[in-house]
């Protein structure tokens, strides 16, 4: 399967250079590109990629505004984002989580990195990075209020909660499998009929709604 992308990034120096790494790739493919959250939205309309990687910070729109409107469009449900950021940013990666982010991946990561992250997206698995995103989750849920959706962990077992939780903590499933001594499968399967139960769009969702319910440590 081809991965089809949309590079969203104000400056053309930084499109270009992602164009480059993924036409390289043979199994991934650059179908658009836009310079303001704006035009990203017409573009993801008319291609409907598989992954966009959004930049934060654009002009006309910006990014989380963009991946708003990217997850309240029905016909755009299979579309995932990944959102371009620098720790200076920080403070939008939370947000961007809550807005339907399927992960982020920092500016000045590893080509090699960069390219896993949208491959990951494309299979619906994010996240990226567990410790950046376990830091900056925690920091931005620990220092304000939480918001939106009411999370009802009530429905879960406890084995799931204790997943739900390591899903929190950025492991991936093969982690969850040897902390838990079970296969890294059976680890797969508590963490789909728990994001079934809570109704979690994808595992970037899962790691919000775990810190939202008090089950990370």
């Amino acid at each position: 399967m081809v991965v089809r992308v949309v590079v969203a990034d104000d400056q053309a120096l930084v499109r270009m250079g992602l164009g480059v790494l993924i036409e390289a790739e043979e199994d991934l493919e650059l179908v658009g590109e836009a310079a303001d959250g704006a035009q990203a939205l017409a573009v993801v309309r008319e291609v409907v990629p598989d992954v966009v990687l959004m930049d934060v910070r654009m002009p006309v729109m910006d990014g989380l505004a963009a991946l708003r409107e990217i997850g309240a469009d029905a016909g755009l449900s299979g579309v995932r984002v990944v959102v371009l950021t620098t720790f200076e940013l920080d403070e939008y990666v939370f947000e961007a989580l809550r807005a339907g982010a399927s992960g982020f991946v920092v500016k000045d990561a590893d080509p090699a990195e960069l390219l896993e992250a949208v491959r990951v997206a494309a299979r619906g698995e994010a996240l990226l990075s567990p410790s950046v995103t376990r830091r900056v989750v925690a920091a931005f849920t620990s220092s304000r209020p939480a918001v939106g959706r009411v999370v009802d962990v009530g429905v879960l077992t406890e084995r799931e909660r204790e997943v739900v939780g390591l899903v929190g903590e950025g492991l991936s499933n093969e982690e969850i499998g040897g902390r838990l001594v079970v296969s890294p499968a059976t680890a797969r399967t508590h963490v789909s009929r728990a994001m079934v139960k809570l109704g979690a769009r994808d595992r970037a969702q899962l790691v919000v709604f775990a810190f939202r319910a008090g089950l990370v440590r």
